[in-house]
């Protein structure tokens, strides 16, 4: 007779070739953008490993190649080009950032796989920290319900793809000022509000969010294989 409750597989081992990097205090944004930039150019050329840079900004707000200036209300923050896909965006303390340098080249070489399991990462991870996130049909970002029963957006995710190196990735709130999203229309959503995890009564370590990505992030890499073929580079942003 078939054992029930077989054995769940063993946790994959974090990926020796990917270098993990968090940084402390707030990061200066155009100098994230230019070592991000010299980063994948290095990957492309041979010359650097893979990395997940996790770090927090100043209060600023980004602009996507898709922004409408309609939709930045109050430039209360210093105002970005970004140079991903999308929209606006905010960044500030309490919110973590992940920037990701992937090569997908060697990894199956398909943008829309990617962000679909990029999304799942992020779904996974703040599921450890108690927060019942989900994709939502139509709507871009990661959501989730607020205390007040209404559906909020937890997180954003932001992609460019040059040579198939990935540039940019996702951002998670985990305790900023959510006033400061009322200086734009966050990714082009007008309708739904903007939550966190401590508006949510989850865990709001950031260390905790960091240590959920990384036990994530191998399982994450595996499902890059699964992909079709034949997708030039493009823009995705959500």
């Amino acid at each position: 007779m078939p054992d029930p409750t077989p054995d769940l597989p063993a946790a994959l081992p974090f990926p020796a070739a990917v270098e993990w990097r968090v940084d402390p205090g707030l990061v200066d944004y155009p100098a994230a953008l230019a070592d991000m930039e010299a980063r994948a150019a290095a990957i492309h050329a041979g010359e650097a490993a893979e990395r997940v840079w996790l770090l927090e900004h100043a209060p600023l707000y980004t602009a996507g190649t898709s922004a409408d200036p309609a939709e930045l209300l109050d430039p209360r923050f210093p105002v970005h080009d970004a140079g991903r896909g999308g929209r606006y965006t905010y960044h500030g303390p309490g919110q973590r950032i992940g920037y990701l340098n992937i090569d997908l080249g060697h990894r199956g070489k398909d943008v829309r796989n990617f962000v679909h399991h990029l999304e799942g990462w992020m779904i996974a991870a703040l599921g450890d920290l108690g927060i019942a996130a989900r994709r939502a049909e139509g709507r871009i970002g990661i959501w989730t319900d607020d205390p007040h029963g209404r559906e909020a957006k937890i997180g954003a995710l932001g992609i460019r793809v040059r040579r198939w190196v990935t540039l940019h990735g996702f951002a998670i709130n985990v305790d900023p000022d959510l006033s400061h999203f009322g200086g734009i229309v966050p990714c082009g959503i007008s309708e739904f509000p903007v939550t966190s995890i401590a508006a949510l009564r989850g865990n709001a370590s950031m260390a905790a969010l960091d240590a959920a990505l990384k036990a994530h992030f191998p399982a994450f890499l595996s499902r890059l294989a699964r992909c079709g073929t034949g997708l030039e580079q493009c823009d995705t942003a959500s």
